[in-house]
């Protein structure tokens, strides 16, 4: 099957694009963005599309940028396509916000890619994943020691987001650019080494490849793919989970019922509780939702866990309730005032629990 019909088929199978569907396309200039533009207005016509183009100066490599903006312009002219330039102040932002220029890179792009895209009335963004970002996504999650979930990699339609791509090797997408004359840059910054990804990129998978298992990358895939329906039915279960055993109160505070989260097999629990401190805009860190997972099976009537940002969790016979008593930022107060023992220490080891969520 040719490139642009396993494009066009997966842009309206997995990506869900529909006839008419307004979508915002980012596009670095690299090969696997104008590939990916050039293939979207290939299917513009037979599914009227209606696109427009966003290219972002990270302010981050001033020497490239330049040719990189008139290329993307020059192809958005060619195609007809609007084209839309924005700026993003990734360095300032990464040092208001204490993170890495890769996070907050992202974090800025991805912001303005929404807002545009609500300017545009577009109801999609595309953006340029290849299979080759799969495997490498899957691995630096293992590394950081992600779950189920995180191991399931990226999505082709993640709520707005889409990656008609992802199925596609970059060197498909290389021959297909070299065979159709179009031209693209390369970005300096993939070959950086301070960056973890690059390092996967270019030192990791290689020396997998070599040494361990050439087909590497083609099992993290199968991984992916394998990982991704279990992770699917386990979430049509955890929402199925939650809408029995979590109430909410007219205040905000969640309850969590102990004695149906108690019958959960272990997976759910786990979900469960990611699931409900998202709702409270709290991060699922793994050691908070073990401690929570400890005091549905054996914390005292009246006791409290602190958790980050001033969430409490009160301890009652029959339910856990979730609240910010103080709203949502530090606060040393405690929930009970006549209980004079820790939080944590309301709560005795519970081995035989530790085990069972091994």
């Amino acid at each position: 099957m040719k490139l642009e019909q396993q494009f066009r088929r997966l842009l309206t199978s997995s990506c869900g694009v529909s006839v008419g569907t307004g979508i915002v396309v980012a596009v670095s200039g690299g090969p696997d963005s104008m590939a990916l533009l050039h293939l979207l207005a290939a299917a513009q016509q037979p599914l009227q599309l209606r696109l427009a183009v966003v290219w972002i100066d990270h302010g981050l490599r001033p020497l490239e940028t330049p040719q990189e903006k008139e290329t993307v312009a020059a192809a958005a002219d060619q195609l007809g396509i609007s084209f839309v330039p924005k700026q993003a102040a990734v360095a300032a932002f990464a040092a208001e916000q204490r993170l890495s220029i890769e996070h907050a890179a992202r974090e800025l792009r991805y912001r303005i890619l929404r807002e545009t895209a609500c300017d545009c009335g577009a109801e999609l963004i595309a953006v340029g994943h290849t299979a080759d970002d799969q495997a490498e996504e899957v691995l630096l999650r293992l590394l950081r020691g992600s779950g189920r979930k995180g191991l399931a990699g990226m999505n082709m339609r993640s709520g707005d987001l889409i990656r008609p791509l992802l199925r596609t090797s970059k060197q498909e997408l290389l021959d297909w650019l070299a065979q159709s004359g179009i031209p693209h840059c390369f970005d300096s910054s993939n070959n950086d080494r301070k960056f973890l990804r690059n390092r996967v990129r270019h030192e990791l998978l290689p020396f997998l490849e070599q040494h361990f298992e050439a087909g590497i990358r083609n099992a993290l895939l199968k991984t992916a793919d394998s990982l991704a329906a279990d992770e699917e039915l386990l979430a049509k279960m955890t929402a199925e989970a939650a809408v029995r055993i979590i109430e909410e109160e007219p205040d905000g505070t969640l309850c969590l019922l102990r004695e149906p989260f108690r019958a959960l097999h272990p997976a759910l629990q786990r979900r469960v509780l990611e699931l409900l401190l998202w709702r409270m805009g709290s991060r699922a860190a793994y050691d908070h939702i073990l401690l929570i997972i400890e005091a549905a099976f054996t914390g005292r009537n009246r006791s409290e866990l602190h958790l980050s940002q001033g969430l409490r969790v009160g301890i009652f016979a029959d339910r856990l309730e979730f609240s910010y008593p103080a709203g949502q930022q530090a606060w040393r107060g405690r929930l009970f005032a006549a209980n004079p023992t820790p939080a944590q220490s309301a709560i005795p080891p519970a081995p035989e629990n530790r085990q069972r969520q091994g």
